[in-house]
């Protein structure tokens, strides 16, 4: 949910009652700034269906309040009452914003922000399912907001609940035979490529360029077959980790970044 970068002209934009201004696109629905603290993710036009925005807000409920997580206000049927993020996404702040590039402090703090709010969605049964510097919102102290809640919630015998139908984009995907089995090291996987992101400041594979002839094909061939980038950073040992599924839970990837942390 990024409500600095990105062009919608291809939309036609509309502001329900309430919303001052249109500030973001999200996956499936628009971003309108209510006040200063407060957005709506509303559907992109009039009577659109809500069951998504539906499920997200119950999603969140679920999730509860925490520091790494944006706030969940409440649901109506204009949309979802959210938290606003002042400072846009990790990929905006990487990519678009023209601010110096952040610290190697800055960038292990936020990959260790996005590993403990993937460990407390974790620990509540809830598969995020889209992990990526998009949906990693930074508040007016730069820390780390994971959002855009359209995943599942499982049960205790690992039935889906709750089903918002998201699903990772094509360079944060862990290469499986259903696109809808999604687990707990799906998103770990997803997560190392957000942390490589964060790190190198660009998504894996920069060699092959989006929009080129089977571009999705080539990435995902070489996810498959386990040509994993080489490239050296701080968190190299830890994001092969997470894309060769040898992490079992978010809490361990938290603790390895701590230690780097406290090793730098």
């Amino acid at each position: 949910m990024d409500e600095i970068g990105g062009t919608v002209s291809y939309y036609q934009v509309y502001c329900p009652p309430g919303v001052k201004r249109f500030l973001a696109t999200g996956s499936s629905a628009f971003i309108g700034e209510v006040d200063d603290s407060t957005v709506l993710k509303y559907p992109r036009a009039p009577g659109e269906d809500m069951t998504r925005l539906e499920v997200e807000g119950k999603l969140l409920e679920v999730v509860g309040q925490h520091e790494r997580i944006i706030g969940f206000k409440s649901f109506s049927k204009a949309g979802l009452y959210l938290e606003r993020a002042v400072n846009g996404t990790v990929a905006y702040y990487l990519l678009e914003s023209n601010k110096p590039a952040p610290s190697l402090k800055l960038r292990l703090a936020w990959c260790r922000e996005t590993a403990e709010a993937v460990a407390w969605v974790h620990g509540r049964r809830i598969i995020h399912c889209d992990i990526q510097p998009t949906n990693l919102l930074l508040d007016e102290a730069f820390h780390i907001k994971l959002s855009d809640f359209q995943g599942k919630q499982l049960s205790e015998t690992g039935d889906v609940l709750l089903d918002g139908w998201s699903g990772e984009p094509c360079r944060f995907y862990c290469p499986r035979d259903d696109p809808c089995d999604a687990d707990v090291k799906t998103d770990l996987f997803a997560l190392g490529c957000t942390i490589y992101f964060i790190m190198m400041g660009h998504a894996v594979f920069p060699d092959i360029v989006d929009g080129e002839e089977g571009w999705h094909r080539k990435v995902r061939e070489r996810f498959v077959s386990k040509q994993f980038p080489q490239d050296e950073h701080a968190c190299s040992a830890i994001t092969l980790k997470c894309w060769q599924k040898e992490y079992e839970a978010a809490e361990d990837v938290v603790r390895d970044i701590e230690a780097l942390e406290r090793a730098t």
